[in-house]
């Protein structure tokens, strides 16, 4: 049985996306050497339209250290103030 999240008031479900296993030379980087995620995508928003700025979809970075850690259907979730994040990720023009 899969569960949902609504988040409250000025909060958004962020999904933990996964970090490199390799480095650019083809290191392979162990669990325990790695940083903590920063990256996610919005998955749900609280119902503050007047404050939360992101749409679910949005790719975002977020504080190291910051939000509520979730496991839905075994993947890692963060709640977070809407306030608390930092920016939202976009793709570069093509040149």
């Amino acid at each position: 049985m899969s569960e949902t999240i609504q988040p409250l008031g000025s909060r958004v479900l962020v999904l933990v996306l996964a970090q490199e296993n390799r480095t650019a030379s083809g290191l392979v980087i162990p669990d325990t050497a790695k940083e903590k995620p920063q990256r996610g995508e919005v998955v749900a928003i609280g119902d503050d339209t007047d404050v939360i700025k992101v749409a679910v979809g949005d790719r975002v970075l977020f504080p190291k250290y910051t939000g509520t850690e979730v496991k839905l259907d075994d993947r890692d979730h963060l709640i977070i103030e809407s306030t608390d994040l930092l920016a939202i990720l976009r793709d570069a023009p093509a040149a």
